[in-house]
């Protein structure tokens, strides 16, 4: 039997915080016992419930399994975490979960790429502040879980070209970045994924100041999207969409080929362990 109620309006977030505390209290459970009998804490537990917190996946799968609810509340996770991102991204994204063809430019390590340690210092850095920690590791959970659409059946057809500038800013801690040029290494042989470096012998280039990602959907509608320092911008008149196509086809024939960057970044690999 499905758990959730609709209510008009209502956040993915606040939809999620509702329907565990429905499930909770269904099981006769107090916030108290709850935290007793799953080991989280209980103050944790109680902002999940009023929809101040987004956890990781992993925490709805053990409460679903906790509750018997199937895959209920992971199905509201999914929304919920749209809720941390900015509204302007939020059609991009909506987008990019449907998509089956992406193509994606990025002068750093793209965050579907990226492990969870690298993303949590990419995502402090300058915004760690006192009483932030929950906004960042919302961020993190959010980012983490957009990652799945790469997983997703059918798997989507994705490029990368990643600009040789990623490398060459390791994450301040050996093992992190260890960890993380391994899940490029990794990812860069799935078979529905080709990954190409762009590297610094291209010289300058019309992409440096942000990033490009194309989509395309079943039914051959594509869109744009760029963002940069100003921000970010859709593009979905077909003229528009065919410049920045133009653009990044550009961009690929200056890239090493697939085997090539393999090779560049196993090389990065060992110059770092060594």
């Amino acid at each position: 039997m499905d758990e959730r109620v609709d209510v008009e309006g209502e956040s993915g977030l606040a939809g999620l915080g509702r329907t565990l505390r429905h499930l909770r209290e269904k099981a006769g459970k107090s916030l108290g016992q709850l935290a007793q009998e799953t080991a989280y804490d209980k103050s944790y537990l109680s902002r999940l419930e009023g929809g101040k917190r987004l956890s990781k996946m992993a925490v709805m799968q053990e409460l679903d399994r906790y509750y018997g609810s199937g895959d209920l509340l992971v199905q509201l996770w999914k929304v919920a975490r749209h809720d941390a991102f900015k509204d302007k991204y939020k059609e991009f994204m909506r987008l990019e979960a449907t998509a089956r063809v992406m193509h994606i430019f990025t002068p750093g390590v793209p965050g579907l790429l990226q492990t969870e340690e690298f993303a949590r210092g990419m995502l402090s850095g300058a915004q760690t502040t006192v009483g932030n920690t929950e906004a960042i590791e919302e961020q993190v959970a959010a980012r983490m879980g957009r990652q799945l659409l790469l997983r997703r059946d059918p798997a989507p057809d994705v490029r990368f070209i990643i600009d040789e500038y990623a490398f060459r800013r390791p994450a301040a801690i050996a093992k992190t970045w260890d960890d993380q040029l391994l899940r490029i290494e990794a990812v860069a042989l799935w078979p529905n994924v080709v990954l190409q470096v762009l590297p610094f012998a291209t010289g300058v280039h019309h992409l440096m100041d942000g990033s490009l990602t194309l989509l395309w959907q079943q039914n051959g509608s594509a869109v744009a999207y760029k963002e940069g320092n100003g921000g970010g911008e859709l593009i979905d008149e077909p003229d528009g969409v065919l410049r920045h196509r133009l653009s990044y086809d550009r961009l690929r024939d200056l890239a090493l080929p697939p085997s090539d960057s393999l090779a560049f970044i196993r090389g990065v690999l060992e110059e770092h362990r060594s």
